[in-house]
């Protein structure tokens, strides 16, 4: 089945999904800045001149609403992705809105809400599940490379930028908090993927560089009811961009270095323990070519659709990423939830 897809914010997200969308229709661009709509739409038709330059607007309800739609894109700044959401729910749409998918457990639970009334799918997007290496290592891990696992560690960050305290992500009201919410989702969403529920949450968050309302780092202890323990870092006073995800089993460890571009090539080691231990057995795969996990993923969720099947980077794994955000934010006298 060709789907047909409106595209609601056309930024460089936007783009990126856009150019992931092999075998699916864009009817319809939507952006609050009109140029920045047909922008997107000129570029669609551009890639491929057999098929109809997609209407391009600056009114959302307008491409949500459209009968020739099926599934909408939403890649908006925080503040609108729950509320473009559950218009495009409750117009019977699919959607594959972007992660943190709302600011708050209120906005989420009422996206929730709406899909249940409906029946319509929604995936959020979490595309480091999809990088190649964080699939290959979560296939090593469910077959038991590593053994029982016991705990994982991550880190991810980046430097920002001249301006960055002036950017929609320093804006507590528009972002709904800082790196917290931001970057550390992709940490929280990766590590309830690999160890389960994470039931027990301590963490600080804390602005030291930044001079802006929000976080610019955070920090995380998360338990399972299993004492599984994920220790979780993000920044934007990470001066030089890095991704690192080390994941320890009774018999080995899995290790992920970089996520391409300016965070360095992708990597995956594995470090395999021997009976004398010692120097582990070592591996090691490189990923060095552009990045797949935007295409991946967009095939993941058509197929969703198309079997009827609950996506498994779904609200519920946004859920629970926010539940963490939230508490950690309680923990450290932010006030950026609206409950």
């Amino acid at each position: 089945m060709i789907h047909r897809v409106a595209i609601v914010g056309c930024g460089l997200i936007g783009h990126k999904r856009a150019k992931a969308l092999a075998g699916a229709r864009v009817v319809a661009c939507a952006d609050v800045r009109r140029d920045r709509a047909e922008g997107l739409a000129t570029a669609i038709a551009g890639a491929d001149p057999t098929a109809a330059v997609p209407v391009a607007t600056d009114d959302w309800r307008v491409a949500v609403n459209r009968s020739d739609v099926d599934v909408v894109i939403v890649s908006t700044t925080n503040d609108v992705l729950a509320e473009v959401t559950r218009a495009a729910v409750d117009a019977g749409k699919h959607v594959l809105v972007e992660k943190p998918a709302a600011r708050s457990l209120a906005e989420i639970d009422a996206v929730m809400e709406a899909v249940a009334r409906h029946r319509r799918l929604v995936h959020v997007g979490f595309n480091h599940r999809y990088h190649p290496a964080v699939q290959k290592a979560h296939t090593m891990v469910r077959d038991g490379a590593i053994g029982e696992l016991m705990f994982l560690r991550g880190r991810y960050g980046h430097g920002g930028r001249m301006g960055y305290e002036k950017e929609w992500r320093a804006d507590p009201a528009i972002a709904g908090g800082g790196e917290l919410i931001d970057q550390g989702v992709h940490l929280i969403d990766l590590a309830r993927w690999f160890l389960g529920e994470l039931t027990t949450v301590d963490g600080f968050a804390h602005t030291y560089f930044w001079p802006m309302p929000v976080d610019d780092n955070a920090f995380m202890l998360l338990r399972t009811r299993h004492e599984q323990t994920a220790f979780l870092h993000v920044s934007c006073t990470e001066w030089k961009n890095m991704f690192s995800f080390e994941i320890y089993g009774r018999s080995g460890k899995l290790q992920i270095d970089g996520l391409g571009g300016s965070y360095g090539v992708e990597k995956l080691t594995y470090y395999r323990m021997r009976p004398q231990m010692g120097p582990p057995e070592t591996t090691v795969w490189e990923f060095p070519e552009t990045d797949s996990s935007w295409a991946m993923e967009i095939r993941e969720f058509m197929a969703d659709i198309d079997a009827g099947r609950m996506p498994d980077a779904g609200l519920d794994a946004a859920r629970a990423a926010l539940v963490v955000v939230h508490e950690i934010y309680a923990r450290s006298d932010y006030d950026f939830p609206r409950r």
